[in-house]
């Protein structure tokens, strides 16, 4: 929005030309995100609280402790990011742009199906929530819808085709078949964030980790000279995404604030849905979706580790961890909650730097 109506006037009044750059737009959309996160979260979490007395219910079957210490903390502070992270994306980018409006699309629309699932989680009195088959095809079909407009989007030849990480220029067209796959990487992103999200703080620093990642990889893709530069497939208008990669950084430490152990809100649904969606959206858009499974390997470790144990329990009725996911398998091992989250960042770093390794070793 502050694009379109001060940079008219950079004439007249040189500091406008600022907000011709992506650069000083991405500054002022951490630092809006992070103000409109500290204003807005105490108030927030203050009427959740007064709407939800018991706070969200905790798996029976879970690590003892959180039956004591998280009972009554209340959920859908995933809410916060998502009203800071929108504020700042309208007020900073370019509204003309459509990748803005798809990867917002796609990430309102997943932490609208996580506010059902967590409404139900707390008036049914249970840790299940929507049913797994509605929420899954709620999540399909806003997955579809923006993989459509994505094509539509984009430029031919490259608007159904897989950019394959560390070779030079290689893009794979999958035709219309690219529509499900990209659909398949929005869900499956969002989901395996959904899983992350157990401990106070495990799930919101990978996420910020990998947005910050492909801040950098949707400024230099959106630009001809870096991408050329790079030999990366440039993808006009991507760099707008950028600005919307800095709001969510910014929502987030925000956010974190109040999600620090001990957490005084949990994301939820709402918000792990959403933040997962809307990261795979953006690798989808800027045609970096394997990358994203190397720089979010932590949210595929967490996934696996759920898909293995239930295979396992299913062929042989005996479990390799001692729980799914991840994280809680160490904890039932007797690390420390802080101890699990601190590694568990560790691991999300050098992943982040595995994955942006790929734009130059090609």
């Amino acid at each position: 929005m502050l694009p379109l109506l001060l940079t008219p006037f950079a004439e007249d009044f040189a500091v406008f030309n600022l907000f011709r750059y992506l650069t000083f737009r991405s500054g002022g959309a951490v630092i809006t995100a992070l103000i409109i996160a500290f204003l807005m979260g105490t108030p927030i979490i203050a009427w959740l609280k007064s709407k939800q007395r018991g706070g969200q219910p905790i798996r029976e079957d879970g690590p003892e402790s959180h039956l004591l210490t998280k009972k009554g903390t209340p959920t859908m502070g995933g809410s916060l990011i998502l009203l800071a992270l929108t504020v700042s994306t309208i007020l900073w980018a370019d509204l003309r742009n459509m990748y803005v409006w798809t990867v917002l699309l796609v990430t309102c629309g997943f932490g609208l199906i996580g506010f059902f699932d967590d409404y139900l989680k707390l008036t049914k009195r249970n840790a299940k929530g929507l049913p797994s088959r509605l929420k899954l095809a709620g999540q399909i079909a806003v997955g579809l819808l923006a993989s459509i407009m994505f094509v539509w989007i984009s430029a031919e030849p490259m608007s159904t085709s897989l950019a394959i990480p560390f070779l030079k220029s290689v893009m794979v067209d999958f035709g219309w078949f690219f529509v499900a796959f990209t659909t398949f990487v929005m869900v499956g992103s969002s989901n395996a964030v959904n899983l992350t999200d157990g401990l106070d703080g495990l799930a919101i620093v990978p996420v910020m980790i990998a947005a910050s990642c492909f801040a950098l990889i949707a400024y230099l893709v959106g630009n001809t000279v870096f991408a050329n530069y790079l030999q990366i497939t440039h993808v006009p208008g991507t760099g707008e995404l950028a600005v919307l990669c800095a709001a969510l950084v910014g929502a987030g430490l925000g956010f974190l604030w109040f999600n620090a152990p001990p957490a005084m809100v949990f994301m939820g649904d709402t918000g792990s849905l959403a933040l997962g969606g809307g990261l795979g959206a953006i690798s989808v858009a800027t045609k970096h979706e394997l990358v994203l499974a190397i720089i979010g390997g932590l949210f595929v470790l967490e996934t696996v580790s759920v898909i293995v144990q239930v295979l396992s329990f299913k062929l042989t009725g005996k479990r390799v961890f001692r729980m799914a996911p991840l994280h809680h398998h160490f904890e039932k091992k007797g690390w420390a909650e802080s101890t699990v989250v601190i590694r568990f960042w560790i691991i999300a770093v050098v992943l982040a730097i595995a994955g942006l390794s790929t734009l130059k070793l090609r």
